[in-house]
């Protein structure tokens, strides 16, 4: 069993290894994401106990994660929620001027850029891309914003040559996953990974044997835990912005980062799809 480095976030870094853990390990995992103050005040042995575990299964948990031992993991918590990552998402208040607020949206998609990319493992990116290079015709779903993310996926992967589609209706997702087949990939990409109909969707496409890619911002979500991939983005709420807002950027990256993987391993091809591109739309230009 491999240990994971400890990163600053440690809460992040429980969510984007999560698929990774036992049912043990992920018993820990839901006790320090859901009760993480809890955390900080309670000893090994009345976590062991509330989750009716035995004290060596917390100090494992807490060894996997790259930590001495218990109270190493909680000294690194407890900083984290005395002092939290406010500049992720700063505060935008209503004395702030328009250039404020301006420079705190800038600042807040950065920070959510970069804690975004400290949650990718170099496993579950390899493998998202060997899915693609591997496949005959790629598929985006999302709903709502997420629907625009999906599109813009496409705009950018019918670039390469692979035949790309994007559908932000459920009716139509449904009828395209009836369509896949073991060579396709399908890419869903939802904030809350909690969305009823596109988890209908995951469950045609997996019934076609396509290969599926989650985006999502939750690992515990019930997205996650049926595709086949999963790669996280990370968000936080403000009074002004919501959640799924935020990680909208942070799932456009996700997305860049896999186009230009892709374009990486197919350079030949994607060279050529270009070309026909470029001189098919020179005639929109004057």
């Amino acid at each position: 069993m491999n240990t994971i480095t400890p990163a600053t976030n440690v809460l992040n870094r429980i969510r984007s290894a999560y698929s990774s853990f036992s049912e043990k390990e992920k018993l820990v995992a839901d006790y320090i994401l859901d009760k993480p103050e809890k955390i900080i005040h309670a000893t090994i042995n009345q976590v062991a106990d509330d989750l009716m575990i035995a004290d060596a299964t917390v100090f494992r948990f807490c060894k996997r994660l790259g930590f001495k031992g218990y109270q190493s993991l909680k000294i690194v918590l407890a900083s984290e929620i005395v002092n939290p990552i406010k500049d992720i998402h700063e505060s935008i208040n209503e004395n702030d001027s328009e250039l404020e607020v301006t420079k705190k949206v800038f600042q807040s998609n950065i920070k959510a850029i970069e804690y975004t990319r400290d949650l990718q493992s170099q496993d579950s990116i390899q493998q998202a891309v060997d899915f693609l290079t591997r496949s005959n015709n790629l598929s985006f779903y999302g709903n709502g914003g997420s629907g625009i993310v999906g599109l813009d996926a496409q705009h950018k992967f019918i670039k390469t040559g692979l035949i790309s589609q994007a559908y932000t209706d459920s009716h139509l997702q449904l009828m395209s996953a009836s369509q896949l087949n073991e060579q396709s990939v399908a890419i869903f990409i939802s904030h809350s990974g909690s969305n009823k109909d596109l988890l209908d969707v995951i469950e045609v496409a997996k019934k076609r044997n396509a290969k599926t890619i989650g985006i999502t911002n939750f690992a515990k979500s019930p997205l996650s835990k049926v595709v086949d991939i999963s790669l996280f983005t990370a968000a936080q709420e403000t009074e002004y912005r919501s959640e799924a807002l935020a990680s909208r950027i942070a799932e456009l990256s996700i997305i860049d980062a896999l186009y230009v993987n892709y374009c990486l391993q197919k350079k030949e091809q994607t060279k050529e799809s270009l070309s026909k591109m470029r001189d098919a739309i020179s005639s929109k230009r004057l």
